[in-house]
């Protein structure tokens, strides 16, 4: 099963945001996004929950991740929150 990913429009503002700062990583967070379409628990992603919140994390790198939320996972979506270092959300 290949998981859908949604990404509102505050999330693709805080995208573009993030790659005007860090265009290296690109091509890393493609391959992310493609593998968290493929299997959301695959080990290298790294997926925990964030504490005191609703929303999960998983690593593009050891310095940034993406936040998403897995509520809707049941029927197969993944909704993106946001993009940055490792302190969002902290």
């Amino acid at each position: 099963m290949t998981f859908k990913i949604i990404i509102p429009d505050s999330y693709a503002k805080r995208e573009r945001k993030f790659f005007k700062k860090h265009p290296e990583l690109i091509k890393q967070y493609v391959k992310t996004l493609k593998l968290l379409s493929l299997d959301p628990l695959h080990p290298s992603l790294r997926l925990h929950p964030i504490k005191n919140k609703r929303c999960h994390s998983i690593s593009i790198n050891m310095q940034y991740r993406v936040v998403l939320t897995l509520k809707l996972m049941d029927d197969g979506k993944l909704v993106l929150i946001d993009v940055g270092d490792h302190d969002i959300y902290a």
